[in-house]
C-alpha cells in the first residue's frame, strides 16, 4: 500500500527537509517515526526540499507500508505524531495509486512569504516573518511581482547547489504572484510549476528591493531570460527563510 502524507512543520528547529548528517531534518524525524511504527526502516520521499528555517503548511511525502502492516491509513496519523516533535505534525494520511510520486506527480507548488512592516517586530513573529521596517511602495511591489509571471529563464534567481550542468534547464512557469495587505504588513503568494534552489527567496528579495527604490523595475526585468554568462548578474538580495512557507503541493489538473 502506497501512502501519501500531508505534513506541517515549524522550520526553525531543523536543518531543512532533506536528510543529512546530524539527523536534524524534518525528513530524518519522520523516517525515525516511521521506523519505530513499522519496526523496520521505511523509505520516505518528499515533494521537494525546503531550506533550514523554512516552514510548511502542507508538505507532502509518500512511502510504501511494509506488507506485514495492515493498519488503516487514518491510524498512521496518531501513530506517527506521538513519535514526532511538537513542531512537526502529520495532518493526513491517504492511500494513493502505486505509481504516485510525491515529487514527480506534482503539477504545481504554492509558497507564501510573510512580510512584517511594523516598526518593531513582535516576539511572537520572530522567525515567522521577514521584518522590513523600511518604507516600501506596495504598488511598485505588485508591479515587481508581475514581472515574474509567465515562463522565463530564472537562472538569475537560482542559487547553485553544485550539481548544475551545461544542460540544466532554468526555465519555470510562474502562474501567479499575488500581494495581499495584512494588518502588520504584506503576504506574497507564489504559484508555479516548480521552483529552484532559493528561487522564491531570491525573487522575493529582489521584489522588495525594488519596492524600496533600491532597484528599477526595468533592471529587475533584465535579470530574467539572460543570455549565457548572466551579464546582468543574479538577484542582489536573498530574503531570509523566516517568512517563507510551503503552502500547498498540487496534483492533477
Amino acid at each position: 500500500m502506497r501512502l501519501k502524507l500531508t505534513i506541517a512543520y515549524d522550520g526553525r528547529p531543523y536543518e531543512g527537509w532533506q536528510s543529512q548528517v546530524g539527523n536534524n531534518t524534518v525528513q530524518d524525524h519522520l523516517k525515525e517515526a516511521l521506523a519505530l511504527t513499522a519496526k523496520e526502516p521505511v523509505a520516505l520521499l518528499g515533494s521537494g526540499r525546503t531550506d533550514a528555517g523554512v516552514h510548511a503548511l502542507a508538505q507532502t511525502a509518500h512511502f510504501d507500508a511494509p506488507e506485514h502492516l495492515t493498519m488503516n491509513p487514518y491510524n498512521w496519523v496518531p501513530a506517527l505524531n506521538t513519535k514526532l516533535p511538537a513542531t512537526i505534525r502529520v495532518l493526513a494520511c491517504e492511500e494513493v495509486a502505486a505509481d504516485f510520486h510525491a515529487r514527480f506527480s506534482a503539477t504545481a507548488k504554492v509558497y507564501r512569504y510573510d512580510l512584517c512592516t511594523d516598526p518593531v517586530l513582535s516576539p511572537f513573529k520572530a522567525g515567522l516573518a521577514w521584518h522590513v521596517p523600511r518604507l516600501l511602495d506596495a504598488d511598485v511591489l505588485q508591479q515587481a511581482l508581475h514581472v515574474f509571471t509567465g515562463r522565463h529563464d530564472f537562472q538569475g534567481f537560482a542559487a547553485n547547489r553544485g550539481n548544475e550542468t551545461p544542460d540544466t534547464d532554468w526555465h519555470r512557469t510562474i502562474s501567479a504572484a499575488e500581494l495581499e495587505a495584512r494588518p502588520d504588513g504584506y503576504r506574497i503568494t507564489w504559484c508555479g510549476d516548480g521552483f529552484m534552489y532559493k528561487m522564491v527567496r531570491l525573487m522575493t528579495g529582489a521584489a522588495v528591493h525594488t519596492s524600496q527604490g533600491r532597484m528599477r523595475l526595468d533592471d529587475l526585468a533584465k535579470l530574467l531570460d539572460q543570455p549565457p554568462g548572466l551579464p546582468f548578474g543574479k538577484s542582489p538580495l536573498c530574503a531570509p527563510s523566516d517568512g517563507l512557507y510551503l503552502q500547498e503541493v498540487r496534483y492533477g489538473s
